[in-house]
């Protein structure tokens, strides 16, 4: 099974979840990661590449 959102995990959109539970990563670790990586890029970046994530992968 290819990388999809996730349907039960979800906060804004579920793609923190779905790459957490693709790979079997911690789904908070995920995020937090997420959000330091958005945070020192300036922010900007990381809210596009999230956006774009969630309009190309699937749900569940």
């Amino acid at each position: 099974m290819g990388l999809s959102r996730s349907r039960n995990h979800k906060v804004i959109g579920g793609v923190c979840a779905g790459i957490a539970e693709q790979y079997g990563w911690d789904i908070g670790l995920v995020r937090l990661l997420y959000l330091l990586i958005s945070v020192f890029s300036a922010a900007f970046p990381g809210t596009i590449v999230y956006i774009i994530l969630w309009i190309v992968l699937p749900s569940e």
